[in-house]
C-alpha cells in the first residue's frame, strides 16, 4: 500500500473533506498524512482526528490594495514549496491530493516539481485560483458538481463532496452537547472560523422571536407554530450556536441570560448535525453537503464576498430543491426571523428534510478514494 499526502488547510471546507478521504484511504490499508500550514487550523483538526500532520509555510495569494499579490505572501508561499519539496522527496508518497485554498498550494506544487502524481478536488462550481495554478499538471480532478466553470469537462470526474459520514443517535448527541431532549433544536454555524455577521444578527433575532423563556410564538388562530413540539415540550426551543473561538467572548455575554441559548466557540459537528431540527448557516459547499447527509433543513445567509458569489448560487440550488430558504445578508434584519418561523413548522421541516436527504452525495469519499487509487505511482 502507498502513502497518500493530503495537501489542505485554511478552512473547514477544505480540511474536513480531506479528513473524510484520509479515513477512507486508511480503511483500505494506505498510510495517510495531512500537509498544511504550520500552526493553522488543519494542525489542530489533524491532532483531534488522530491523523499525522506536517506543517510548512503557506502564503495567502489574496491581492493587495494595488491589485497585485502581496510580495511577502509570495515569499512565504515559495518557502513553503521548498519545505514541502524536501519533505516529499524524503517520504516518497504515492500521490499528493490537493483540496484548494492557499494552504494546499505548497504541497501540490512541490509534488508536481518532483513528478509525484497529484489529484485535485474542486468543491465549487468554478475552479478556484490555487486549483487553476495546479490543474494543468494534475493527473486527475474530482469535482462536487457535474460541471465546473474553468475546467475542461474531459478532465473532470464527478465524485461529490466527501463528508464525515457519521451519525450519532439523538440521545448520545444530546448528551455530548449538554442539550435537552424535546425542544426544537436550532443549530447556528457560520463555518469553521465562525461568521461575524451571523454572530451579530442571530442572537437578537432569536431573542425577539422566542423571548426570555425560549417558546415558539403563537400563530394566527391562537395555536403554536409547531404542534408536534407543543405536545412534546410545550413549544420549547433550544439553540446551539458555534461562534468560532475568536468570537465567543463577544457572543456569550449577550446570551448569558437565556437558558435556552448555548454559545460555544467550537462544536462537535457530527453531534450538532445529528440533533439539529433546523440550521442557520452560510452556504459553503462543505456545510451544505453535511446538512444534506444529515437531512437538516437550512436557512442560508450566503457570504456576499465569496468568490464569484458562489455561495449565493450554492444556496439557490438548495432552495430550488426544497431543502432550505435563502436570506440575502442585506435583507436579514427583516427576513431572517420570518424564515426561522417558517422552518419551525413541523410540516415544512418534514418536506425539507426529505428534500435534503435527496441531495446527499453519500459515498463521495469512497468515489474520490477510487479516483486517487487509480493514479498512485
Amino acid at each position: 500500500m502507498s502513502l497518500v499526502v493530503m495537501a489542505t488547510g485554511g478552512t473547514g471546507g477544505h480540511i474536513y473533506p480531506a479528513v473524510a478521504t484520509a479515513r477512507e484511504l486508511a480503511g483500505r490499508g494506505h498510510e495517510v498524512l495531512l500537509l498544511g500550514q504550520r500552526g493553522g487550523m488543519e494542525e489542530r483538526v489533524a491532532r483531534e482526528q488522530g491523523l499525522p500532520f506536517q506543517g510548512v509555510e503557506a502564503g495567502k495569494l489574496a491581492r493587495s490594495g494595488q491589485g497585485r499579490p502581496d510580495p511577502r505572501e509570495l515569499l512565504r508561499a515559495g518557502q513553503g514549496v521548498l519545505q514541502a519539496r524536501s519533505l516529499l522527496a524524503r517520504l516518497k508518497p504515492g500521490a499528493v491530493v490537493g483540496y484548494g485554498g492557499f494552504a494546499s498550494l505548497p504541497g501540490v506544487l512541490a509534488a508536481q516539481s518532483l513528478g509525484v502524481p497529484t489529484v485535485l478536488h474542486e468543491q465549487n462550481a468554478r475552479l478556484g485560483l490555487t486549483q487553476r495554478l495546479a490543474v494543468r499538471r494534475a493527473a486527475a480532478v474530482g469535482t462536487a458538481y457535474e460541471r465546473v466553470i474553468g475546467l475542461d469537462p474531459a478532465r473532470a470526474t464527478m465524485v461529490g463532496m466527501p463528508v464525515r459520514e457519521e451519525r450519532l443517535t439523538r440521545p448520545e448527541a444530546l448528551s455530548r452537547l449538554g442539550l435537552q431532549d424535546g425542544p426544537l433544536t436550532v443549530f447556528v454555524m457560520g463555518g469553521s472560523q465562525g461568521s461575524l455577521f451571523l454572530n451579530n444578527a442571530v442572537p437578537d433575532t432569536l431573542r425577539n422571536l422566542f423571548g426570555r423563556e425560549g417558546l415558539l410564538p403563537p400563530a394566527e388562530g391562537g395555536g403554536l407554530v409547531d404542534l408536534d413540539f407543543t405536545a412534546r415540550a410545550g413549544g420549547g426551543v433550544q439553540v446551539l450556536h458555534s461562534t468560532g473561538p475568536r468570537w465567543l467572548p463577544d457572543v456569550a455575554p449577550r446570551v448569558k441570560d437565556l437558558e435556552w441559548y448555548k454559545a460555544v466557540g467550537y462544536v462537535d459537528a457530527v453531534a450538532a448535525w445529528s440533533v439539529a431540527d433546523v440550521a442557520i448557516t452560510r452556504a459553503g459547499t462543505s456545510t451544505l453537503a453535511e446538512a444534506a447527509f444529515h437531512g437538516v433543513p437550512l436557512i442560508m445567509v450566503p457570504l456576499p464576498e465569496s468568490a464569484e458569489n458562489h455561495q449565493f448560487h450554492n444556496a439557490l440550488s438548495v432552495q430550488a430543491a426544497g431543502a432550505g430558504r435563502v436570506v440575502a445578508q442585506k435583507d436579514a434584519s427583516g427576513l431572517l426571523g420570518q424564515a426561522v418561523l417558517e422552518c419551525a413548522s413541523a410540516g415544512t421541516r418534514a418536506s425539507m428534510r426529505e428534500a435534503a436527504l435527496g441531495r446527499a452525495q453519500s459515498g463521495a469519499a469512497g468515489r474520490f478514494a477510487d479516483l486517487i487509487e487509480r493514479h498512485l505511482r
